[in-house]
Formats: structure tokens, C-alpha cells, sequence
């Protein structure tokens, strides 16, 4: 690859398309440590057991491994296909992410999923990120895919710091300007990513939850800054794209799916879309662990829905070395001779600590009695990890509080629904700290007391469930007025039993051993 070439030869390079970036990381790095940040999902958890981080070798060289030979065809390894998980960066490299060719949109037991005619484009709209995807409607291919932090986030990391900026002086429509003028901006990238692509964009469709929802579409925050936290208008929302200030071929309409009520928002809407949890037979869940903790449990009869104010502690916010999943953050902590050892992505020097590792390493602290079962450090005032990064007792006491809120909720819910946990045949667990949680530690700390089994990481279901809209929705204003119907919102602290119950639920499991 010329003009890269590091004369330190500590260090390679990856070009990554169609994102158009080039990385420089330490020769032998991961690739999952790095191409995680850049949209790559590891459905599996990185165990080389799904083929949802595919990517195709355009050149430099990754040998193929077992699990490859298992997972895909000859004609795949031949063409350059590999798995992400199961790589390292020993040499320069060029690769395509081919995460966005969609597999799934092929399965069309559900969707039928007619072909369409042109463009369509997807967007989650996150709290920290946001992703947009375009997809041909013809094929179900997706032929571009970019990711940004949300701009909105220089104004206050978590939802309810938002909020309180939205309802301030001016705040709501300078929320409002940037993150439209930003989705404006990605779309445009799209188009621009998609070599030799054209045609007409024939519907946009987003997905976020209830706050990003009414960011969006200019709707007052002001009820969700005090109790009953009730939204005024949550339906779907429907815009034309120069009206919004975007230059797109066609000039679709700009669809932003409804919310299911209060904190739960068209993010998890699409969840069920992706998860198919409305046409269950048996009990199932969605939990997206998010800052809000969203759960939905049901079946194609009915479904319950809560958010939990889980906080912002599985984002690694608020926790006093707590960072984004990026290159330094400690992402898995594991007892080895009773001690603890630190995986720090990127191979680089540990700086901080995000929601997976912070999960790990109280599971850890737990098994080895340096934590007991109320939260209480062993020796009083911080538990070392690795070089300058440690957890200190309020650390402890915020993911206490979180897991806290969403054991209850979950326990709440199914109360509410007449089952206990034990009746739920699957639970999906939907975003990326989801997909990067450690199961094993989360059952440790008593986040997921869940039979092994049923308990399954879904990927990006927010992004996913926008894909499939495009197809359901193009030509008509449906906004799945069926599952609308079958979903009742359950404000948690009006259950006279919430309060009990999570007190009960930020106790820590005691040692199993």
C-alpha cells in the first residue's frame, strides 16, 4: 500500500472500505480491537461462531483459520472472505466491510420482503452514535454504510443531561438544527460512497428513542423533564427531505418511526421488528442495555414495556475512569492466579475502562471476595486493574444502581405478565455493550440470572429493524398499527413493588463457590 508505509516497523496500516480511512495500529493488533469503533458488530461475542464479522481481504494477507473453513465456503476463503474475529494485523491490509451486506434482509419468512424500486436509507439515531446505511430496495444489498458520533453529545453525555439542555433557553433547537443538518450530511456521504450507484432515494426511515425522537422531529421535551415523564406525541413522524434542508435525488419521505410510550422509544419498535418478538408463540424478552434500559417482554399475544433509568454506567459515563469502547479501554477483565489480567483494545496502554470491562472486573472482585455481595471494596478504597486505571467505591455503587434497575424491571414485567423468569423461552440483548457484555460475568453480578441458553446478543436491532421498515413502509404510511395495539407501556415507579424490588436487586449474587 504505498504512500502508508511506516518506516517503524512496529507498526501496519489497514484501509478500510467503503469508510475511505486508513489506521495505523501496532503490527499484531486484533482486528476486532480496532474495527469495532469503525460499525463492525461481532454477533457472537468475537468466538468465530456466526459469520456476522465478515470481511473480504482486498489486499496484504490474513491466513485462514479453522473456524473460517468451518464457517465459510471455499469460494468465500477464495475471493478473500474472512472473519474479523479471528484475525490479526501482522502486515499492511485492505479490506472491505462487507458487515453491510445485510444477510438477514434475505430471510423473508416474515418480510416477503418485496423488491422495490431505487434507494432507501436506514439511520439509528443513538444517543452517542449514529448510523446510516443505504440499501439498494432491489436486492436487500446494502451498498454503503456510515457511522459519527452524535453532535448533539458536546451538550451532555446522557439522555437527561440532553434534556435539560433541550429545555433551557435556546437549547432544543439548536439540538434540533445540529443533528438534522448532521443525518443531512451522512446521506449525502452515502451517495457519494456508493461508487457508480444512481437513482432515486425512494424513502429514509429512522429509528431513535423517545428523547432523540422529538430532537428530531421538533416536538416540545419539556413533559419528559418532570414526572409522569409522558410524551406529548410520539407517532410517526413524516417529513420530505429538501424540507428538512437535504439535497437527495427523488426528495423521499423522511420517516421516524413511533415510539411505544414514555423512555421507550421507535429504537426498540424496530427491535422487535429485527427480533420478530411479536409473532413469538412462547415468553420472550428484548433488553437493550443502553443508559435507559429499555425491556420488552411478551409474544404475539401481548407485550409489556418499560425503560429503567439504568444510567449511563454501562457507557463507562460517570464512572471515574469510564470510556467509549475505544483504543486504552480495558474491554474484559478475567481471575488468573488470583489476580486479575486486562485485555486493553488496541494493544495499547490501558487509560481507562468501558461497560464490558467494568462488568468483568466487579465479577471479578467478587469471585475473589475483594468485593462483597453489598458492593463494599475489601480494602476500603480502590481496586487496582491495570497501569493507572482502578475502580473506586462509587464505581461499585453506579453499576449497582444500573444493574440494579434492570434486574427489577425485568422482574417487574414478568410479575405484570403473570410468568417468572424461568418461562422465557429467548432473550435477545440488543446493541453493542449487549454484544460485547461477558455473559458468564454478567450472571455473576446478577444482571442477567438467565438460563445460558435463552439468552442470545442480537446485534445492532435498532439499525436493522429501519432496514426492514423500508421495505414494509415504502408506498404506504403504515406504522405497524398491530403491534402498536399488542404493546402496553408499564411506568415502573408506579408499581408499588418497583422500589422494593430493586433495592432488592443491587445486592450483588453471593459467592457460588
Amino acid at each position: 500500500m504505498t504512500g502508508h508505509h511506516d518506516t517503524m516497523s512496529d507498526f501496519v496500516h489497514i484501509e478500510l472500505l467503503p469508510l475511505g480511512k486508513v489506521l495505523r495500529v501496532k503490527r499484531g493488533t486484533p482486528l476486532q480491537d480496532v474495527l469495532f469503533a469503525h460499525g463492525v458488530e461481532f454477533p457472537c461475542g468475537g468466538r468465530g461462531r456466526c459469520k456476522g464479522c465478515k470481511i473480504k481481504v482486498l489486499a496484504g494477507t490474513l491466513p485462514i483459520t479453522e473456524e473460517e473453513k468451518r464457517r465459510l465456503t471455499n469460494g468465500e476463503l477464495a475471493e478473500g472472505w474472512r472473519l474479523a474475529c479471528r484475525g490479526r494485523a501482522e502486515s499492511d491490509l485492505k479490506i472491505e466491510l462487507a458487515q453491510w451486506e445485510a444477510t438477514i434482509l434475505t430471510d423473508d419468512t416474515v418480510f416477503a420482503f418485496t423488491p422495490g424500486e431505487g434507494l432507501g436509507i436506514a439511520v439509528d439515531l443513538g444517543t452517542t452514535t449514529i448510523v446510516a446505511q443505504l440499501v439498494d430496495l432491489r436486492t436487500g444489498h446494502v451498498l454503503a454504510v456510515r457511522a459519527a458520533l452524535n453532535a448533539q453529545a458536546k451538550h451532555g453525555a446522557d439522555i437527561m443531561s440532553r434534556v435539560e439542555f433541550a429545555v433551557t433557553g435556546q437549547g432544543q433547537p439548536t439540538l434540533q438544527n445540529l443533528v438534522c443538518k448532521q443525518i443531512g450530511a451522512l446521506t449525502k456521504e452515502l451517495l457519494t460512497a456508493a461508487w457508480g450507484v444512481s437513482g432515486d432515494v425512494k424513502s429514509v426511515v429512522l429509528v431513535g428513542n423517545t428523547v432523540m425522537h422529538h430532537l428530531f422531529c421538533g416536538i416540545s421535551l419539556e413533559p419528559l423533564s418532570h414526572y409522569p415523564f409522558e410524551p406529548v406525541s410520539s407517532g410517526l413522524q413524516v417529513f420530505d427531505a429538501a424540507g428538512l434542508g437535504w439535497s437527495l435525488p427523488g426528495n423521499p419521505a423522511v420517516r421516524f418511526l413511533p415510539c411505544l410510550g414514555s423512555f421507550v422509544g421507535s429504537d426498540i419498535l424496530a427491535g422487535l421488528l429485527a427480533t420478530r418478538l411479536h409473532e413469538s408463540e412462547r415468553l420472550a424478552a428484548l433488553i437493550d442495555l443502553g443508559t435507559n434500559g429499555e425491556i420488552v417482554v411478551g409474544n404475539r399475544e401481548r407485550m409489556l414495556c418499560a425503560s429503567t433509568a439504568a444510567g449511563p454506567a454501562f457507557e463507562g459515563a460517570r464512572i471515574s475512569m469510564g470510556m467509549r469502547a475505544a483504543t486504552g479501554a480495558i474491554s474484559e477483565v478475567r481471575v488468573r492466579d488470583g489476580g486479575l489480567l486486562c485485555h486493553v483494545l488496541g494493544n495499547g496502554a490501558p487509560r481507562g475502562i468501558c461497560g464490558s470491562g467494568l462488568v468483568d472486573a466487579v465479577a471479578a472482585g467478587l469471585e475473589l471476595g475483594w468485593i462483597s455481595s453489598k458492593g463494599r471494596l475489601a480494602n476500603g478504597d480502590s481496586l487496582a486493574l491495570a497501569g493507572p486505571v482502578s475502580l473506586n467505591q462509587w464505581d461499585v455503587r453506579e453499576l449497582q444502581l444500573a444493574k440494579g434497575a434492570i434486574a427489577a424491571g425485568l422482574r417487574i414485567l414478568l410479575e405484570q405478565w403473570g410468568a417468572t423468569k424461568d418461562d422465557l423461552a429467548q432473550v435477545f440483548l440488543a446493541g453493542a455493550f449487549g454484544n460485547y457484555i461477558n455473559q458468564s460475568s454478567a450472571r455473576r453480578i446478577g444482571l442477567l440470572d438467565l438460563a445460558a441458553e435463552t439468552v442470545r446478543p442480537a446485534g445492532n436491532t435498532a439499525l436493522l429493524g429501519a432496514k426492514l421498515a423500508l421495505f414494509s413502509l415504502v408506498g404506504h404510511d403504515g406504522a405497524y398499527p398491530e403491534i402498536l395495539a399488542k404493546v402496553k407501556h408499564v411506568s415502573l415507579n408506579e408499581d408499588a413493588r418497583f422500589q422494593e424490588t430493586f433495592v432488592e436487586e443491587m445486592v450483588f449474587p453471593e459467592n457460588r463457590a
